[in-house]
């Protein structure tokens, strides 16, 4: 029997003396009483994780294996176990704070609902708490049971100012998961192969299904095949359910066969968009209990809602899909940086410039693996759409959270995007209550920070970033100097290294019968996109204005510049027409393309083919502007080397200058109507302009209007016809879903840790590998591995779809892993592309093709890596595709936080070098053979040891395991997370 297996379990009371003493005399089997409970010091029954979770109850010395008769012991106590267990569970009906449950009162009678009050606990330490510390304090006392979640989460969480700079682990239950299609569409698959798996291993397979609410926003499909057209976002819509119908329909079918998910249908907007104006709830009120909404999401980009003062962060869809499950997450209790801001942005300064001078200043702060939090009188000075903005980067700037406490800014935000007045006085009140809510008009508690950081709005300028890290911050002032340095300097996240005589080279070239000419730093993409602006009524009718005043003055983007607007949501729209807008950026070619992420994921289409021939046969540095949130390199387009991050006025400003090579300052922007020059002052809108256009164009009967309609879908999804079963056939066929490989010849007996012996390197890195260059995105190559795969299934090239369509399936995403065109492997010795050496023969092989033959010739395989190795968006596959390559473990000097444990949940090992070691100061070259010296026992295994790694060529080094808690370990153990909540699902007692 699995529990018997299982080893470490709860110790139960009801043993029999004999057992109990038995089993004490095994030094693996010190026991902890902790909040009415005993356990082994590592408990394998006991859930509370990254997903689903053991939570680590004893001491963290007690790993001397079990001796055979104290396993023999276990096994005869297992009916003692169960009936334990069901004790247990009757206990904790008993809830540890029940004596705090208060009710709320509503103003005029009754009650709103009940809910737990920290201001009940009388402890001084919580009035100092930051406010983001204070939600996770909430759910922790909410869902004490002292099982999954303890009291002991509830006292280090109170007690954060101490236990915080400690690394502390908590557990924390989110109220809700949010997903888009292209991580939402294998979380799916992955929840229909964990039914497969139950029922074969003769459990009941919906126990599989979702505990907490999940909503899907489909909108990562929608591609710009079709731009400066009015039929643009019609043909596009058409085009995007031909390519991915079947994709589409396997939602349709997961939102009937799952329970508690709602998918919000193509074509309704941009997930944290739609999260922001329609899905946060600020405050749940379920079934009379009142407690803060969180959310974590498997987008990257899912802190936007921080703006609104919900908790939300970006996991892996393996932690959504165990959080889905009703499972708490294991974190560490992180820092808070105070971030405190005062006066106001000057005339003309938008809130993107705001975001990228933020994003400069934390990345410069240090803020990896904390929460921002942002204070001040400032504060009154932003709205919540730009606070939403700054939220929305947190990523970029490497926070977990950058979290805006409620506020008056924001209970004016829900009224205004259609929440009911009742709800919004709840919501208040209930904040209120437990002291979540921010007046600015009372005397403010100084609250405790980690650390503090400060920013005067005023001194905040015109900006872009680029060209190739959002980070990377320009000056609109300096941008054509810094441009001229980045022609100049070698190679790298600052430089492209063209010689001195060709930086002025102009390319002639035909353009449908019209003479067109492009050369270095020419915009050949400008794109209104992403929901980190397009939320934003300000920015996006600031746009508008600019459309409007060059249309008037005679200005007019050049027919070759691919331009495209891809609002966050259907309310856009109705505000652009409200306000007369919409017009001018049709005419400046800014047409409607579709409501979705498009070009700020690289869904950017084709360029036209005689743009695309001047720029790859003159070896242009063609270059994109865009209103996102990632410029990575190969993210947006394959030919545009160089990728600007700006305000959507300032993408139509670039778009008519029609080149980043220019000083807004000192030269026009164009010639207008009269022959005169035309300069950006002359087109640019002032603060009070735009205000004036937003009071009267953004109305709350337009958010109200917009979500009534978005769950009723459009006639192209009604028209999708799915089975009603509730376990999914898979048609082996299908490019676009397939079952996937995890559970594959799957027992209950987790296999334990596997040895790494003599592993090749199957690619060597240096710094910053994001999971763009790591996971499959954007177009199929023609002449990739994954082309060939679709080639030979019959599948068109013209209906090769997006790596990012075809996640569902592990044959094409597999294919597709490392498969980045600008990535750099130091095997190459210069070469870029997605290529590696196959070390015993010497053949240079795309990556795919190395993994296999390093598979079929039984070798495993690791990768070597510099500093912040995974940073970018949370993608699975970035870790599932190196685990389907064979590759067994990382080594690095630094990971992303959200990769490193996804790297954990697939069960590959992460390492890191030494602090001031990597593989070039260490001498290696990659060509070595490697040995990983960690023990085969788990109970010899602890959290961040050191461990030894050897070469072939004499040389041994020290790392640092970076698995970080215990409950990591036993994901390790049983060779990832989705492998380990099957069997304890499958464990479990009905």
């Amino acid at each position: 029997m699995y529990k018997a297996a299982s080893a470490r379990l709860l110790l139960l009371r009801s043993l029999s003396s004999s057992s109990s003493a038995a089993i004490a005399k095994s030094p693996a089997s010190r026991l902890v009483a902790s909040s009415g409970r005993l356990a082994f010091s590592r408990p394998c029954g006991a859930w509370a994780g990254r997903g689903l979770v053991l939570r680590a109850g004893g001491l963290p010395g007690s790993r001397a294996p079990l001796s055979a008769a104290a396993r023999a012991q276990i096994g005869a106590a297992v009916p003692a176990v169960e009936r334990f267990q069901r004790s247990m569970a009757t206990q904790a009906t008993e809830h540890p704070f029940k004596t705090i449950l208060t009710s709320l009162p509503k103003p005029g009678g009754g009650e709103y609902g009940k809910f737990y009050s920290l201001p009940e606990l009388n402890d001084p330490r919580i009035d100092k708490l930051p406010y983001s510390i204070r939600i996770l304090l909430e759910s922790a006392i909410r869902n004490c049971d002292n099982f999954q979640v303890t009291t002991s989460d509830v006292e280090k969480i109170i007690d954060w100012e101490n236990t915080s700079p400690k690394l502390a682990e908590i557990a924390f239950k989110p109220a809700r998961v949010l997903l888009q299609d292209f991580t939402g569409v294998p979380a799916v698959v992955d929840l229909a192969a964990m039914r497969d798996a139950m029922a074969k291993l003769g459990s009941d397979a919906n126990k599989i299904n979702p505990l907490v609410p999940v909503d899907l926003v489909i909108d990562h499909s929608v591609q710009v095949d079709v731009a400066r057209s009015p039929n643009a976002v019609q043909s596009n819509m058409e085009l995007e359910f031909s390519r991915n119908k079947e994709r589409f329909g396997f939602l349709k079918w997961g939102s009937t066969a799952f329970q508690n998910m709602l998918v919000v249908p193509p074509g309704s907007g941009i997930v944290h968009q739609v999260n922001l104006e329609y899905l946060g709830r600020v405050v749940f009120n379920r079934d009379g209990l009142l407690y803060p909404d969180s959310v974590v999401g498997t987008d990257s980009h899912t802190t936007m809602i921080d703006g609104l003062g919900v908790a939300g962060w970006g996991v892996g869809g393996i932690e959504a899909e165990a959080t889905m499950l009703g499972q708490p997450m294991s974190m560490v209790l992180p820092g808070v940086v105070g971030f405190k801001l005062t006066g106001k942005l000057r005339s003309g300064v938008t809130a993107t410039d705001l975001v990228l001078t933020v994003t400069q200043m934390l990345r410069k702060h240090g803020v990896v693996g904390k929460f921002v939090e942002f204070y001040g009188e400032g504060m009154g000075k932003l709205s919540l759409a730009d606070r939403a903005t700054i939220a929305n980067m947190s990523p970029e700037y490497g926070a977990t959270m950058g979290f805006f406490p409620v506020d008056h800014v924001t209970l004016d935000y829900l009224k205004l995007t259609g929440r009911s007045d009742e709800t919004v006085s709840m919501i208040e009140a209930y904040l209120r209550a437990n002291k979540m809510f921010v007046d600015y008009n009372e005397p403010q508690t100084e609250r405790v920070y980690s650390s503090y950081l400060e920013l005067d709005l005023a001194e905040v300028e015109p900006c872009i970033s680029g060209p190739k890290r959002p980070h990377d911050r320009v000056p609109l002032k300096e941008m054509k100097s810094d441009w001229h340095a980045c022609l100049d300097n070698k190679v790298g996240f600052k430089g492209f290294a063209v010689p001195k005589e060709q930086q002025d080279k102009v390319v002639t070239f035909d353009f449908h019968g019209q003479p067109a000419e492009i050369k270095h730093g020419s915009v050949v993409i400008a794109a209104i996109t992403s929901c980190t602006n397009t939320s934003n009524p300000s920015v996006m009718l600031g746009a508008g204005l600019v459309a409007k005043k060059a249309c008037e003055l005679g200005l007019e983007v050049k027919p070759w510049v691919k331009t495209s607007l891809a609002p966050g949501s259907g309310v856009v729209t109705k505000y652009l027409l409200q306000s007369g807008l919409q017009e001018y950026l049709n005419q400046q070619g800014f047409h409607l393309v579709g409501y979705g992420c498009t070009t700020c994921i690289g869904n950017s289409g084709d360029l036209d083919e005689s743009v695309s021939a001047a720029i790859t046969d003159n070896d242009v540095v063609a270059a994109a502007v865009l209103s996102g949130n990632r410029n990575f390199e190969g993210r947006v387009h394959p030919l545009t080397r160089a990728n600007y991050l700006a305000s959507p006025p300032l993408v139509v400003a670039y778009a008519l200058a029609g080149t980043v090579d220019i000083d807004f300052e000192k030269e026009p922007i164009g010639v207008g109507k009269d022959g005169k020059e035309v300069y950006f002052r002359d087109i640019w809108p002032s603060t009070e302009e735009i205000a004036e256009v937003v009071q009267s164009s953004v109305l709350p009967d337009m958010f109200k209007s917009t979500y009534e309609a978005i769950t009723k879908g459009n006639p192209m999804w009604n028209q999708l016809t799915v089975p009603e079963a509730s376990l999914y056939s898979w048609d082996p066929k299908s490019t676009y879903i397939h079952e996937p490989p995890y559970f594959k010849d799957m027992t209950m007996s987790p296999p334990g840790p596997h040895a790494v012996k003599d592993a090749y390197c199957l690619l060597n890195f240096g710094d910053s590998i994001t999971t763009d260059h790591i996971s499959p995105a954007g177009s199929i190559h023609k002449d990739s591995p994954a082309a060939k795969y679709l080639l030979e299934r019959g599948v068109d090239r013209r209906d090769f779809n997006s790596y990012g369509s075809r996640r569902g399936n592990d044959e094409v995403m597999a294919r597709g892993t490392f498969a980045n065109i600008r990535i750099v492997n130091k095997f190459l010795n210069g070469e870029v592309g997605p290529k590696t050496i196959h070390v015993p023969s010497g053949e240079k092989l795309y990556v795919f093709d190395a993994a296999m033959k390093y598979k079929s010739e039984g070798h495993d395989t690791i990768v070597l890596a510099g500093a912040e190795y995974g940073s970018g968006s949370s993608r699975d596959w970035a870790a599932k595709g190196p685990m389907l390559l064979g590759v067994k473990a990382v080594i690095a000097k630094s990971f992303e936080r959200i990769h490193r444990s996804n790297l954990v949940g697939m069960g590959i090992i992460p390492m890191c070098f030494k602090a001031g070691e990597d593989a070039d100061s260490l001498g290696l070259t990659g060509h070595e053979r490697y040995t990983i010296h960690l023990p085969t026992n788990l109970s010899e295994i602890r959290p961040g040891q050191d461990v030894t790694v050897t070469t072939d060529s004499g040389k041994s080094f020290t790392c640092t395991l970076r698995f970080d808690t215990e409950v990591e370990l036993a994901y390790y153990n049983h060779g990832g997370i989705l492998q380990y909540v099957v069997r304890n699902m499958a464990g479990a007692q009905n």
